[in-house]
């Protein structure tokens, strides 16, 4: 079963790349490009996946609180873009949001949920703003809708993950060196 879970989250983050993480709105349709935009990126994956683990890591109110606080906050970055508020280092912090999700999971940190929402949604915010600032030709509303539902969608499969590793022997070891893997990813894509 372990073999099979690397496999898939191998390929997945082999098949990202970022020619194919902005659909044309006019040939797909404005909710098309923005619910591939997440799924086409590698960090974007590697971020929504690392939220879902670490907030399968900790448990209890976590699991929805940590989520839920990442998608609301990226929702209001969105909007601040789509108003013509600019936020300094977009960029830079969601690179460093790859690299610092993926240590607080290989260090298994385990902080109060309401502290756990209160980190992700400070990079949430970046992730939205950058959302909002690929905008192009598409409609805001249905493209914030398209992200918001598949970046939902990632934290799932990560509560999934770190929920099905934690029930198999070895189990916490192994999400940390996933949550080691996504932070050494972070690196080479900020350095790559």
């Amino acid at each position: 079963m372990i073999r099979r879970l690397l496999l898939a989250i191998g390929l997945t983050v082999a098949s990202t790349a970022p020619a194919f993480a902005h659909l044309n709105p006019e040939e797909h349709g404005s909710f098309m490009a923005g619910f591939s935009h997440p799924l086409f990126g590698m960090d974007h994956i590697l971020v929504m996946v690392a939220v879902g683990l670490w907030a399968a890591q900790i448990g209890g109110r976590a699991l929805w609180a940590v989520p839920a606080a990442f998608v609301t906050m990226m929702a209001i970055g969105f909007g601040l873009a789509v108003a013509g508020v600019s936020l300094p280092f977009v960029e830079p912090v969601i690179l460093a949001s790859v690299v610092a999700l993926g240590l607080l999971v290989a260090m298994a940190v385990r902080l109060d949920p309401a502290i756990s929402a209160a980190i992700v949604a400070v990079f949430a915010l970046f992730h939205g703003h950058a959302h909002g600032g690929e905008l192009g030709a598409a409609g805001a509303l249905p493209f914030a809708v398209g992200f918001v539902i598949a970046t939902a969608l990632l934290h799932v499969v990560g509560i999934a993950l770190g929920l099905g590793i934690g029930r198999i022997a070895g189990g916490a070891t192994l999400t940390r060196i996933l949550g080691g893997a996504t932070a050494l990813a972070g690196v080479a894509l900020a350095f790559g």
